[in-house]
């Protein structure tokens, strides 16, 4: 049998016949598999990418093997297809029980968004921010918010200059959106009241699609190391099935029903770096994030009242 997440997770037994998840850059990868695995849980399941054959084909496979599912197509690079997206969603339902912003991206080379936001903290972040303020209505009280982070956040330092690309490099770039993450997570839950919010290291996975718009050196590098056998690797290698049973977890394990704000690694609850439980940094990127998006969120947002439960 291959590796499934939901076995991984202690989740297998888990029935979410009566409950819609939307998972963020599920063609491939980590999120696909995260998707596949809800699916096989019972979950109707709103499959999301840029590629529409690709998301077609996963979205069969998770109706093949007796879930639900439905493929949306769009780019989170810019704040007005992420406004899309969730409008699409809301069109399809009225409820929406878990939310997993998987959807991430490294880039070499900088550059910024239309909206002028350096692109890496616009689809690593601000597309998570974005998506989650337009969809919170949707969620339950008993809802979950579930976001990918990464352990790279722990090379960012407190710097969100995120409109000019001076110094530009890629790695910081990526770890101080995954920083970012952390921190939203962190200030989400202490706004909520009702759904939880958690984050992730889902795992280091070189054959992720994460890597496709690295350089051409960073490519080659990961390319080997997807080739590495087992006993070479030191076990520091994840399958997208391995990785995902974080995700699978955090969104379906009755464990973790009550907690929220968090930060989690292999299905256990982690310290993340110290400036990634800074409150007064959470708040002034909370801050500019609703500045770069044009976005204002009470202080206890709005939510769908639990029923039939």
């Amino acid at each position: 049998m291959p590796d499934r997440p939901e076995i991984g997770a202690g989740v297998a037994g888990i029935d979410l016949s009566d409950r819609t998840a939307l998972v963020t850059g599920s063609t491939s990868g980590v999120g696909r598999e995260t998707a596949l695995a809800l699916g096989r849980l019972g979950a109707t399941v709103f499959v999301h990418g840029r590629d529409r054959d690709t998301g077609r084909a996963v979205a069969a496979d998770i109706d093949d093997s007796g879930g639900e599912a439905v493929f949306f197509r769009s780019d989170l690079t810019e704040q007005a297809t992420v406004h899309a997206l969730a409008d699409e969603v809301r069109s399809r339902t009225d409820r929406l029980d878990i939310l997993v912003n998987n959807a991430g991206a490294h880039f070499s080379e900088g550059s910024l968004t239309s909206d002028g936001v350096e692109r890496t903290f616009a689809v690593n972040h601000l597309a998570p921010f974005v998506l989650t303020h337009d969809l919170l209505g949707l969620v339950p009280d008993d809802g979950r918010v579930v976001t990918v982070s990464s352990e790279v956040h722990r090379r960012a330092g407190g710097d969100f200059d995120v409109t000019e690309l001076a110094g530009y490099d890629g790695l910081d770039a990526y770890a101080r959106s995954k920083l970012a993450n952390v921190l939203f997570t962190a200030e989400l839950a202490r706004r909520l009241d009702g759904p939880t919010a958690n984050c992730c290291h889902p795992g280091f996975v070189p054959s992720s699609a994460l890597w496709r718009d690295a350089s051409l050196p960073v490519r080659a590098s990961v390319g080997v190391l997807t080739r590495l056998p087992t006993f070479l690797s030191g076990g520091f290698i994840d399958t997208p099935a391995t990785a995902a049973e974080t995700l699978v977890y955090l969104a379906a394990s009755p464990e973790v029903a009550d907690v929220s704000g968090r930060y989690f690694s292999d299905c256990t609850l982690k310290s993340p770096a110290s400036n990634a439980t800074d409150e007064r940094l959470a708040e002034q990127v909370w801050t500019l994030s609703e500045d770069l998006t044009g976005l204002s969120w009470p202080e206890k947002p709005s939510h769908t009242e639990t029923t039939g439960r």
